[in-house]
Parts: structure tokens; sequence; C-alpha cells
């Protein structure tokens, strides 16, 4: 019950953001997530720092979500760079007191991309032409795609997707997941985006669909690896924020760059 309450609760949240939140209110309100997905991912893969050592490491991270503001990717790409220069600046600046300054650079980099990079394209997505449209979109298969999944599999799934990385993960629900993400695309089509061919947007509902699982494998990757069950606690019964938008994390760049090169168009 708490987790269907959380979850409802959120969800509701994140409409009324997207529906109703200005430009600027949406881009704090997603920077503050991205920022709380930096501090979970830090305080997961570099535990053995100390928090205001992992503030300095994970703080470059939050340059790309800055980038984002003006909408404009070529900027936001460009941060990537920079961040990194600033995380070797302050990783030489510390390496004495580093047990392991590779592994250090190796992890926070993977953050910086992975939470950074890709969960700025989130707001580059709501920049786009119709961007608030292709939010709900992207929301609704993704939610579509999760609640099949999880029924599907819950129900019928036997033989694991990936049991060394999540075994909770079947093959029945992983072609639930693709079901549910087509379905609610065709349906939200119909209200969205009327112009645009059906067919298409089922395809690239089924292909955010299988980009999503892998977003979510990537979490599950780097939470096996340091023996840890979720992210955090901040969301009863759903653990951190980082959990929430692992798919998202990979579903966003992808989109955007359909919507942004013109492979979506009516």
């Amino acid at each position: 019950m708490i987790r269907l309450i959380t979850g409802l609760l959120v969800c509701g949240g994140w409409l009324a953001l997207v529906l109703f939140g200005a430009f600027p209110l949406f881009w704090l309100v997603v920077s503050a997530l991205g920022v709380l997905a930096l501090h979970e991912y830090g305080t997961v893969v570099l535990s053995e720092l100390s928090p205001a050592a992992r503030l300095g490491a994970m703080g470059c991270g939050f340059l790309p979500f800055l980038a984002a503001f003006g909408g404009n990717a070529e900027v936001v790409t460009a941060a990537l760079p920079v961040a990194l220069i600033i995380l070797v600046g302050y990783i030489v600046s510390r390496y004495r007191d580093l047990s392991d300054p590779f592994l250090l650079m190796s992890r926070t980099g993977l953050g910086i991309l992975y939470v950074g990079f890709c969960g700025a394209h989130l707001i580059l997505l709501r920049h786009q032409p119709a961007g608030v449209a292709w939010l709900l979109w992207l929301t609704g298969i993704t939610v579509g795609s999760d609640s099949l999944a999880y029924y599907a599999g819950r129900l019928f799934g036997k033989r694991k997707l990936c049991p060394a990385v999540s075994p909770g993960k079947t093959v029945v629900g992983f072609v639930g997941g693709l079901v549910g993400s087509v379905a609610v695309s065709v349906l939200l089509a119909k209200f969205l985006f009327i112009d645009h061919d059906p067919l298409v947007m089922g395809l690239a509902a089924a292909l955010l669909s299988c980009v999503g699982v892998l977003g979510d494998l990537c979490e599950s990757v780097i939470k096996r690896a340091m023996a840890v069950k979720d992210s955090g606690s901040i969301l009863p019964g759903h653990g951190g924020i980082l959990d929430r938008i692992d798919s998202l994390l990979f579903t966003a760049p992808v989109l955007y760059t359909l919507v942004r090169f013109g492979f979506l168009l009516p």
C-alpha cells in the first residue's frame, strides 16, 4: 500500500509539473532531482569518501543540468569535458589523500555521464516544440511498460531475463513491457500526436521500452557491484530517486535524438 501511495503521489506531482509548470520551474525541479540522484550515486559508489569529498567529486555532474537551461544540446555536450577537467583538477589537488585516484576518477566520470549528461536531456526535451507532449508520451509509455512488465512477470514469468544482474526480471515481463509501452503509445498518440503515424510511434515506443530496460539494468549492475539493495530511501516503498529515474536516464536522450533529428515527424 505504501508503495502504491508513493507511486501515485510521485506520478501526480510529475504530471502537474510537466503540464502546468513554467520552464524555469521545470528546470529547477529536474535539476534538484538530478542533484539528489548524484548524491545517491556518490553515496553508493564512493562510500569510502567523506561527505565533503563526495560533494566535491559529484558536484561536477551538475554542470550538464546547468548547461541545459538554455536548451542547447551543444552546450550540454560541451559541459562534459569541462566537468572532466574540473574532476581531474580536484583529484590531482587531493592525490596524496586518495587511496585509489583512478577508481575515483572512473566511478565519478560514469556518474557525470549517466546521471548528469543523460538526465539533462529531460530538460532539453522540454525545450523542443511540443516538448510537454513528448514528456507526457515518454512518461506514459514508461509507466505502461513498467506496470505491465511487473504484473506479467509476477503472474506468468518463470524464465529469467538476466539473472546474474537482476533476478526479478523475466522474459515474460520484458515482453509484457513491450506490449504495455506500445499500447499506451497508440492510445496517447491519438490525443497528443494526431498527425503522427501510429505504427512509427509504436515502433519508437518499443525501442524506448528496450532502452529503458537497459537503463534499469545499468543501475542494477552498479548496485550489485556495490552490494546495496536501493540507491536511497527518500521514496517509501520505492527506494531512492535514482531507483525511479534509471529508465528515464536512458530513454530521454534516445527520444530527444529521435525528435531533434526528425525521426518522429508527422
